[in-house]
């Protein structure tokens, strides 16, 4: 069976160091950080270089605070960000990538997520993943 993956792309209206430093900036995660109704950050932790780690604690309703955690593997600001992701619905060596382009005065953020448990957390992830960047799209994110 081949390694289960996705990939979205959105526009974002903001320049691509700006875009770039909000997923590195605690309080910014904080606002966009959200895959689904009611979900908030009610705390977020980044050690912004290569080796450090992070955490997003996600409060879900019916569900109460689910950490996100991972380790950055790739930091070239402006261009691409990679982090390992372990949650409570992730696979062993799941890895996000975000690839940053300048494009008509904004940015194409291309999101990839590789290695999934299940169809089903891929898809869970693909919905979650779609809402954090409409959310992120539709911040003011500042300098």
């Amino acid at each position: 069976m081949p390694e289960l993956s996705l990939e979205i792309t959105r526009h974002i209206p903001h320049p691509p160091e700006r875009v770039f430093d909000a997923w590195l900036d605690p309080k910014m995660l904080a606002k966009f950080m959200v895959p689904g109704p009611g979900v908030t950050v009610p705390e977020a932790n980044v050690d912004a270089k290569v080796g450090g780690q992070f955490l997003i604690m996600m409060r879900v309703p019916q569900a109460g605070d689910l950490p996100h955690t991972g380790e950055y593997r790739v930091i070239d600001r402006a261009n691409q960000l990679a982090f390992t992701w372990v949650s409570h619905n992730s696979a062993e060596n799941s890895v996000v990538t975000l690839d940053f382009a300048p494009k008509d005065g904004g940015t194409d953020l291309t999101l990839r997520h590789v290695r999934f448990p299940s169809e089903q957390s891929r898809d869970d992830h693909n919905g979650g993943w779609t809402r954090i960047l409409d959310a992120l799209a539709g911040l003011e994110v500042t300098a």
